[in-house]
């Protein structure tokens, strides 16, 4: 039976899912971040999927979002989205130390995935921890100072761009260090999989799949690095999606 956990990691709110049975075991890990605007509770029918296959699965709750959200406004949570995407990042060490020094993590098998937002914190997270085994993105850029760059332009058409010109030039200055289309080299043949609807508004589709075809050159067993695409798809991950991620990391990432 998959059980689902509430608790505190390093002050992070996170569900685990995983076999009631094995709780207290060490497993290999699966940690899920959430999108924009999402919460931890709406990645529970991906995290059953990878626990009912031996994974213990952490999802936590991103800055500003879920049981962190507090009164915070709409405006000043859209203009925080790269501090939390790079707060995720260093969550992300603290829940991997969690596992670690209690016991929780079988021989370092640990895989990172996310969704939107929490797919381009996977792909930061690749450029800043070797020990990631496995890698999954949903909708999400590995071109982060480019999509920031959007994102910035769409803001100034609107008029409403509460930072400074020189924040902004330091923003893009920070987001280099973790921009994985720059650093493709960090992947080390590692397996990634993209999933991307083809008709995203959100997160241009372009902007990973461009870099796929680019960074596979780089890989000796090029099926490591994997891109699934779905025509006629938005902005929302689907069931197809789901399965694909689950299968990803059955693949690549050590289990029972």
């Amino acid at each position: 039976m998959i059980g689902v956990y509430k608790q505190s990691i390093q002050s992070i709110p996170c569900l685990i899912a995983v076999d009631v049975d094995k709780k207290d075991t060490a497993l290999p890990s699966v940690v899920y971040f959430h999108g924009f605007t999402s919460a931890k509770e709406h990645n529970l029918p991906l995290a059953y999927l990878l626990a009912e296959k031996g994974y213990r699965v952490i999802l936590p709750d991103s800055n500003y979002h879920g049981e962190r959200q507090a009164e915070v406004s709409a405006i000043k949570r859209q203009v925080s989205f790269w501090n939390i995407v790079l707060q995720n990042v260093h969550e992300l060490g603290l829940i991997k130390t969690y596992l670690d020094e209690s016991g929780l993590l079988l021989n370092g098998q640990i895989g990172i995935a996310g969704t939107s937002m929490g797919g381009i914190t996977t792909t930061a997270a690749l450029t800043q921890y070797p020990w990631i085994k496995a890698a999954a993105v949903l909708m999400g850029s590995p071109k982060i100072t480019m999509y920031a760059k959007t994102l910035v332009d769409s803001f100034r058409k609107t008029g409403n761009l509460p930072v400074t010109e020189d924040e902004i030039e330091q923003l893009y200055v920070e987001l280099k260090k973790y921009d994985l289309s720059l650093q493709p080299d960090k992947l080390k043949d590692r397996p990634v999989l993209f999933w991307h609807g083809e008709n995203d508004a959100v997160v241009p589709f372009d902007h990973s799949y461009t870099f796929y075809e680019e960074a596979r050159k780089q890989y000796k067993d090029q099926e490591r690095l994997h891109y699934v695409k779905e025509a006629n798809r938005g902005h929302k991950v689907s069931r197809f999606a789901i399965l694909e991620t689950v299968k990803w990391f059955e693949t690549y990432l050590e289990h029972e």
